[in-house]
């Protein structure tokens, strides 16, 4: 079965309440997240189309993408986005042993520092999302310390090669609602989808009276 973009299931939010899924909102607000940036093109895309918008979004970020793209990094910085910690090498949490599994995270945290000229006692982001959405319980106790763990209540599978744009447009559109953390990568497998996308469903929302909110981490 082709797999197309959708909300979360209700049942994980309850297996996994300490995970942020979507934001309360009795506003009409939207936080849109990109995943596994920064990347040439994709990522100034998706800056280009937030400013036309006026949006606000978060970006959760590769350590080693930090690393070879380091001015995009800064340009989200700069630009007023919320950034948030991907794992340096976009661990699957499920496959990697937890001491791993925090030193990668660890060591994205220190390229962000670097790039961004400070250190441990100054203050970068306290969002991280694992990559695939895959980690375990006791990852998951470790980090709960010094991060709010990010999912999503909206995936809208841009990176799906099989998934016409016109349908990752059209649900995602229906999977949304008030207060929805929705999911895009600024990736160049993603990059068909997602730039069709994502103009258009801010050119939606905003013709709704929605506004785009970042997480602030």
């Amino acid at each position: 079965m082709m797999l197309t973009p959708h909300r979360t299931p209700f049942f994980l939010p309850m297996l996994y309440p300490s995970l942020l899924w979507r934001i309360p909102a009795r506003a009409e607000e939207l936080y849109i997240t990109f995943d596994d940036g920064p990347v040439n093109g994709p990522t100034e895309f998706v800056l280009e189309s937030l400013a036309t918008f006026s949006a606000k979004a978060t970006f959760f970020c590769i350590g080693d993408n930090i690393r070879k793209h380091p001015d995009i990094f800064r340009r989200i910085v700069k630009q007023g986005h919320a950034v948030g910690n991907h794992t340096f090498n976009h661990l699957n949490g499920w496959k990697n042993d937890t001491q791993h599994y925090i030193q990668n995270i660890q060591q994205c945290k220190a390229e962000m520092q670097k790039q961004l000229g400070v250190n441990d006692t100054t203050f970068v982001t306290d969002l991280f999302r694992p990559p695939y959405g895959r980690i375990t319980r006791k990852q998951i106790k470790l980090l709960e310390a010094d991060y709010r763990i990010v999912m999503w209540d909206v995936l809208s599978v841009d990176y799906n090669k099989h998934l016409s744009p016109e349908a990752c447009l059209r649900n995602t559109i229906r999977a949304t609602r008030p207060g929805s953390i929705i999911v895009f990568h600024d990736s160049i497998k993603a990059e068909k989808n997602m730039t069709y996308v994502l103009p258009r469903l801010l050119d939606h929302f905003t013709e709704e009276g929605y506004i785009f909110k970042s997480l602030h981490g």
